[in-house]
């Protein structure tokens, strides 16, 4: 059943299989809505600052000016304001692209980046590999001591820990951007077009406005981790 509505829903004829482009096997509808994504997101922010004003700015300055804010504060909260005012670009890209990938696959014939497991993973290695690279920049080679802390015996335990961060920030938002499209994908091919015409659309039309919700959450909490797990490593220990 499942299939045959993912199927049905597929009309831009996108291969399902994995095709190997020498870096390793990846999906080709994948890659592909990624880069429209990249796109949407290079246009939305070239509008959003193209006539920016003091005075009476317009609707989408004034949304990204909140989002951003939003994020600043949360960033100066949990870090320093010279660390969090150095990272606001990287946290503010990494907030947008992910809402976009998110919402990306409510649109009918579409489907999220982050709703395959592989972008997430690559999402969450990248902050990995980030939050290692500030921990050595800011605490230099004390940086290590943590992995031996309280004693040295707790190293596996501290490096499965450092591990299972990545794979928690990737799990948790590939399972619940996937998890909407597949309902939605469901209730739109469980319901016939009698019963539609007649406003049996409202439950799709009500789990399609939760998962927008449910994007926003997600691309929030993501970000909100992120911050938190560059605060650990970067916070002074005395």
């Amino acid at each position: 059943m499942l299939a045959m509505v993912h199927e049905n829903l597929n009309v831009w004829g996108f291969p399902h299989e994995a095709v190997n482009f020498g870096l390793g096997p990846m999906n080709l509808k994948t890659l592909v809505m990624t880069w429209i994504v990249m796109a949407l997101v290079i246009l939305f922010t070239v509008a959003a600052t193209r006539s920016m004003q003091l005075k009476r700015p317009g609707k989408l300055q004034l949304m990204v000016e909140e989002m951003y804010s939003f994020l600043k504060g949360l960033a100066y909260e949990n870090l320093d304001p010279k660390k969090g005012a150095s990272l606001m670009c990287l946290l503010f890209s990494l907030f947008i692209f992910l809402l976009f990938c998110n919402l990306w696959g409510l649109i009918p014939t579409m489907m999220s980046p982050t709703a395959d497991v592989n972008t997430t993973l690559g999402m969450a290695i990248g902050v990995f590999i980030t939050v290692q690279i500030l921990g050595l920049y800011y605490r230099k080679l004390s940086y290590f001591k943590h992995f031996v802390e309280p004693f040295v015996f707790f190293l596996p335990l501290v490096i499965i820990e450092e591990l299972s961060k990545p794979l928690t920030l990737a799990f948790r938002l590939y399972g619940n951007i996937y998890a909407g499209e597949v309902l939605i994908a469901v209730l739109l091919g469980l319901i016939p077009l009698t019963i539609t015409i007649f406003g049996g659309f409202i439950a799709s039309v009500v789990w399609l406005s939760f998962s927008i919700f449910v994007g926003f959450i997600q691309a929030f909490i993501f970000t909100m981790l992120t911050i938190a797990y560059i605060g650990q490593v970067t916070a002074e220990h005395h």
